[in-house]
């Protein structure tokens, strides 16, 4: 008896460090998450929200990094071609879907490079104006787009992006054209509106507000399927009388294809986590961003129907690829 206990022991000994060995070690070191988009943009704001908390309950520090231009492909392309395992990710907003349908010759496959990991939530765009332009209903922007085919000009993001679509879209269903201005972050969008110096921008809730709230943006329109919370008073597209004008703008979590499942597993669970905490939802819910909870397999079928979706609105609003 006393040597077969003794046998367990060193067997038990000489497995420790292979059980240690198997279990799962990730995070270990920094991660890194990319946004396509300049800082101040609500793709840069949402997710350094989430992280701050993410980060204490991986126990490693999470880098926001800003990777701007054409759209967000920039960004996107240097992410599909990084190591897959899960310290280099990233952020993307509606955009990600469009970008097949836009730009001809991608360094990367939007659908085939990326695992779809978690929405961190979904947000109206809204119409802002600068108060100098005179327009205080939607209809006299519309009005005056009409008086002057092509004179007015919008502002976004970058081609493709949310906040370009949301534009393209309103136009294409009030039947008007506007004249595109693509700039690398929101607050640069921003700041030309406010100048004058461009007609309107359709902005996701929580970067506009501040301005509104401020006298600066005179906000005419919400993108969504209803009122946002924020903005009681301004009415949506529906209600303005503009038929399938609506692009709400969500925010999403993605990493490079191969990475492993159980990385992937982790980090949605974590995410999730993270995006339950009280602090997280109230800053979230100041912002204009309302939840989006799916699981890993539902948001990958829901991005996927996104593709298909976006390639019929860049045809039907003649958007030509680049």
């Amino acid at each position: 008896m006393r040597t077969c206990l003794m046998l367990l022991a060193i067997i038990g000994i000489g497995l420790q460090p292979a059980a240690a060995a198997a279990a799962p070690t990730w995070p270990t070191e920094t991660v890194r998450v990319v946004v396509p988009y300049g800082a101040g943009s609500a793709t840069d704001i949402v997710p350094r929200v989430v992280f701050e908390q993410l980060a204490p309950q991986l126990g490693q520090t999470v880098v926001v990094e800003n990777r701007p231009g054409a759209g967000g492909t920039v960004g996107a392309g240097f992410v599909a071609t990084a190591k897959p395992d899960g310290y280099t990710l990233l952020v993307n907003s509606s955009a990600h879907t469009i970008a097949p349908a836009l730009y001809r010759k991608l360094s990367y496959d939007p659908a085939r490079d990326f695992a779809a990991v978690i929405p961190l939530g979904i947000s109206p765009n809204v119409l802002v104006v600068s108060p100098a332009k005179g327009f205080k209903t939607v209809g006299d922007l519309v009005a005056a787009a009409k008086a002057k085919p092509g004179g007015l000009t919008l502002a976004s993001v970058g081609v493709g992006s949310a906040t370009h679509l949301s534009g393209e879209r309103f136009c294409f269903s009030a039947g008007v054209a506007a004249v595109h201005v693509p700039f690398k972050g929101g607050a640069e969008a921003m700041a030309e509106v406010m100048a004058g110096r461009v007609d309107f921008f359709f902005g996701p809730v929580g970067l506009v507000l501040p301005q509104v709230r401020a006298g600066k943006l005179t906000p005419l329109v919400v993108s969504g399927a209803e009122r946002a919370a924020a903005l009681p008073n301004v009415p949506t597209t529906s209600e303005a009388g503009f038929a399938n004008a609506e692009y709400p703008i969500w925010f999403g979590l993605f990493a490079p294809a191969k990475t492993p499942s159980a990385v992937l597993d982790s980090l949605h669970d974590e995410t999730l986590r993270a995006l339950q905490v009280s602090r997280v939802r109230d800053k979230l819910s100041a912002l204009g961003v309302d939840p989006l909870v799916m699981t890993r397999a539902d948001f990958a079928t829901y991005v996927k129907k996104q593709f298909v979706l976006n390639a019929a609105l860049v045809k039907a609003i003649g958007l030509k690829p680049e």
